[in-house]
């Protein structure tokens, strides 16, 4: 058989590319309709489906009656034999009373782990559990975190609890639809929708990570789960930014990936192990970037290294650290939580920016609930002989002699220059150097003595740089600052 070839008509192609066009158009309208059902018509499947594991908590605690406040009533006063007769049918004033609290909580496993707010339980004498059937159990504090604002509390039972199971906080959208569950101003089971407002919130803690949400959350909503559309636990509903202790619809939610940290290590320890470095740090902002040659304004810059694991490993005050463990340093809320977020005992490499060179250490971390407290090392150095206060940088200076030390209360060996006064205009004001300061650093270079101040603004010029780096200790607290020298003549 010959084969033959077959062609189309003209008019057939257009057949063709008509059904083309309308099966496009089709497909179009198609996917339109599928985006906009991702926009739910009601919330009630993933209420029924996760509610049960929402549970109420209710609190209590026993205080003494004599620590309340009692009313001042004028000796002589009409109304002396009333107050009088009130407190003796009151009984003795010392009466021990119980006050309740309430909050909300949610299951974790079948076994009976649950997680709430520390400060829902916070110096509780007696943790009543209820759940969504009505049904009550007493619990115990398995562990808690007051940085984190996490309580791990277990109940008892003899069948499985309905659960629920944390998300990834970090996929997490502005703009995604969430749902608030809990026990609102103390009137039960009750769910709220909204979005993610915002990601990444810091309030006031260390390891502080909130989505913020405009779901409506009140008073008695602490501790309650804030769930993404796949029924996952990606917030523990913790606080409310509010003129009137209602919701306005500012919410906020600590984040489940710091949360699920927090829990594993409250249940295996029944505590945390936190990883600490040993160093006092700050943010590097763009004067001290350029008074050091940095290239980036980012990572934390080392104010100070107190004994422990950074200066075992060389660390010094003046580096930067720009990566931790392999991953970038930000700033320092980003080094903190990296930290913190590290296995205790680990060794991990540091990369710091140290002379205009950048360098790696090594450290092995030690445990930062350990450490807390730990008291700076003072400086050694020697002392000089000085001449009278001088002027410079805006800033009146005086050498650090015994008498100023005692006045100071600084230690016997501390040495530097000490600011007497500020020009209130100076950029030294503005940037938060007061007198009573001490100066122990220029240039990341130790100075004791006025000659050496000068030097180092010399050299500074000489460099082709407009400002300067001082390391600046106030009672023992230090802190880098960058003053600018091209307006000195």
């Amino acid at each position: 058989m010959t084969a033959q070839s077959v062609s189309v008509p003209h008019s057939g192609q257009g057949t063709l590319r008509a059904l083309w066009l309308t099966a496009l158009t089709m497909a179009l309208v198609i996917a339109q309709a599928l985006s906009a059902q991702a926009r739910p018509d009601s919330f009630a499947d993933l209420a029924d489906k996760v509610s049960a594991a929402v549970v109420n908590i209710t609190t209590s605690t026993v205080i003494a009656q004599g620590t309340g406040p009692s009313p001042i009533v004028p000796e002589g006063s009409p109304f002396e034999d009333f107050f009088r007769e009130f407190r003796d049918r009151s009984g003795p004033g010392d009466r021990p009373r119980r006050t309740s609290a309430l909050g909300s909580g949610f299951v974790i496993s079948e076994d009976g782990f649950v997680v709430t707010n520390n400060h829902v339980i916070e110096s509780a004498d007696e943790i009543i559990v209820e759940f969504f059937s009505g049904k009550e159990l007493p619990a115990e504090v398995i562990g808690t975190d007051p940085k984190t604002d996490i309580a791990l509390l277990k109940v008892k039972t003899d069948t499985a609890l309905p659960f629920v199971s944390f998300g990834d906080s970090d996929t997490a959208r502005v703009g995604d639809w969430v749902v608030a569950m809990g026990n609102p101003l103390g009137q039960g089971f009750s769910v709220s929708a909204g979005i993610v407002s915002a990601r990444n919130r810091a309030l006031s803690g260390t390891y502080d990570d909130y989505i913020q949400t405009d779901a409506a959350i009140n008073r008695g909503n602490s501790g309650g789960p804030l769930f993404n559309m796949d029924a996952q636990v990606i917030g523990v509903n913790t606080a409310i930014l509010s003129p009137n202790g209602g919701s306005i619809g500012i919410g906020f939610s600590m984040a489940s990936n710091v949360v699920t940290r927090v829990v594993d290590q409250l249940k295996q320890y029944g505590e945390t192990r936190r990883g600490w470095l040993g160093v006092r740090i700050q943010d590097v902002t763009d004067d001290v970037a350029e008074a050091m040659e940095l290239d980036e304004v980012r990572g934390a810059l080392i104010t100070d290294v107190p004994e422990g694991p950074a200066a075992e490993a060389g660390m010094k005050a003046g580096d930067v650290i720009l990566s931790f463990d392999g991953k970038a340093v930000e700033d320092t809320r980003s080094l903190v939580r990296q930290v913190g977020n590290t296995e205790v005992g680990k060794t991990v490499r540091v990369m710091v920016f140290r002379q205009g060179k950048t360098q790696n250490l090594k450290v092995t971390l030690g445990r930062r609930e350990v450490a807390e407290g730990a008291v700076p090392v003072a400086q050694p150095g020697g002392e000089a002989d000085e001449p009278p206060s001088t002027e410079m940088l805006g800033l009146t200076l005086s050498p650090l002699d015994d008498e100023l030390r005692g006045q100071l209360e600084l230690d016997d060996d501390a040495t530097g220059l000490v600011v007497t006064d500020v020009d209130n205009l100076s950029d030294a004001f503005e940037k938060g150097v007061r007198a009573g300061d001490l100066i122990t650093e220029a240039g990341q270079q130790k100075v004791t003595s006025i000659t050496d101040l000068e030097d180092r603004i010399a050299d500074s010029r000489e460099a082709g740089r407009t400002s300067i780096l001082l390391l600046v200790r106030r009672a023992g607290e230090p802190r880098f600052v960058a003053l600018p020298v091209d307006s000195e003549e």
